[in-house]
C-alpha cells in the first residue's frame, strides 16, 4: 500500500503539488496496484500485434490463429485476474512482447517503455511491477520525470488536466472524461491537504 509520505516524496522530486499526484494515483489506480499477489495489468493486444511484429514474427498467421491475443485493433478484454491469464497465454508466444504489450500496476505503465524508464530489461520491469506497489510508484516517477515526457511533467505543475489526460492515455481521453475526473480528484484532494 501506497503511503501519503512515499507520495509526496515523488511530488517533491518532480516538483508538483501532491494533490496533483494523488489525483493521478486516484484516477488510474481505482484500488489497488496488486491483487492476490498479481501486478493489475490490462493486456493490449494491438500493442501485441504490434510488438510481435517489431521483433520479426509473422503477426498475419499469429492473428489469424490466436485473434484475441493478437489483432491490429484494440478490444478483446477480459477484466481483473483474466487480464494475467491473457498475459500468461501470451508469454507462450513470445516473452518480451507479452511483457511489453500491458500496462502494469497503480499507475498502468506500458511494459514497451522499459527501456526509456532505465530498466535492463522487460523482464526485469516484470519483476519490479510484480515485486510492490512502492515500485510502481518509482516506475511512474520515472515516466515522468523522464526527458522526453516534459511536456506531461509541464502539465502537471500548470494543472493542464486536458494536456496531462492527453499525453498520458492518449487522444481518446475525452471519451472516459479523463481530464474532468483527473481535476475533480485534484480538487478534493486539494482542499483536504488546506483544511
Amino acid at each position: 500500500m501506497i503511503t501519503t509520505e512515499q507520495l509526496q516524496n515523488v511530488a517533491n522530486k518532480l516538483e508538483v503539488e501532491l494533490a496533483m499526484v494523488q489525483a493521478v494515483t486516484k484516477i488510474e489506480a481505482r484500488s489497488s496496484g496488486i491483487k492476490n499477489g498479481f501486478p493489475v495489468i490490462l493486456f493490449e493486444r494491438h500493442i501485441f500485434y504490434r510488438q510481435l511484429k517489431k521483433h520479426g514474427f509473422d503477426v498475419e498467421k499469429l492473428t489469424n490463429t490466436y485473434p484475441d491475443l493478437i489483432n491490429p485493433t484494440a478490444g478483446g478484454y477480459l477484466g481483473g485476474a483474466r487480464e494475467n491469464y491473457r498475459l500468461t497465454l501470451a508469454k507462450q508466444i513470445d516473452i518480451d512482447s507479452a511483457i511489453e504489450s500491458a500496462s502494469w500496476g497503480l499507475f498502468q505503465i506500458m511494459g514497451f517503455h522499459w527501456q526509456l524508464l532505465g530498466y535492463e530489461s522487460a523482464q526485469q520491469f516484470e519483476q519490479q511491477m510484480t515485486e510492490s506497489e512502492e515500485m510502481q510508484l518509482d516506475a511512474f516517477y520515472r515516466f515522468v520525470a523522464h526527458k522526453s515526457n516534459c511536456k506531461l511533467l509541464q502539465a502537471m505543475k500548470d494543472k493542464d488536466f486536458s494536456t496531462f489526460a492527453k499525453l498520458y492515455n492518449g487522444p481518446a481521453y475525452k471519451k472516459n472524461s479523463y481530464d474532468s475526473k483527473l481535476k475533480e480528484a485534484y480538487e478534493n484532494y486539494a482542499k483536504s491537504i488546506k483544511k
